[in-house]
């Protein structure tokens, strides 16, 4: 089993930034496709970013340019560094690990204010 525990989250003002952290516990995850989503209210969960146990990377159009995911397998952990950022990316983010994916964790909210 892995467990995952986000961190980071909170208020920020439009343009200002955040970084999450997701500390995975269990079993190692450096293997592990890792991912970071998110739920605004009213709207279904979408995926924001990937990262491969290679390190490949993808990203959600609207996030594109703004976020940066990155892993320290060293530290079991992967991170969401979040710049730029705007009113619609209020949402609860969760990461993730695995296939499907497999494993979530408890999600963090994100608010930007205007």
């Amino acid at each position: 089993q892995v467990q995952l525990v986000e961190s980071g989250g909170g208020l920020v003002q439009a343009g200002g930034s955040l970084r999450l952290s997701c500390a995975a516990s269990g079993r190692t995850v450096s293997s592990y496709a890792m991912g970071w989503y998110r739920q605004a209210p009213g709207k279904q969960r979408e995926l924001v970013a990937t990262i491969t146990g290679g390190k490949s990377t993808n990203y959600a159009d609207s996030v594109k340019g703004r976020f940066t995911i990155s892993r320290d397998n060293a530290k079991n952990t992967v991170y969401l560094q979040m710049n730029s950022l705007k009113p619609e990316d209020t949402a609860v983010y969760y990461c993730a690990a695995g296939l499907a994916p497999a494993y979530w964790g408890q999600g963090t909210q994100v608010t930007v204010s205007s």
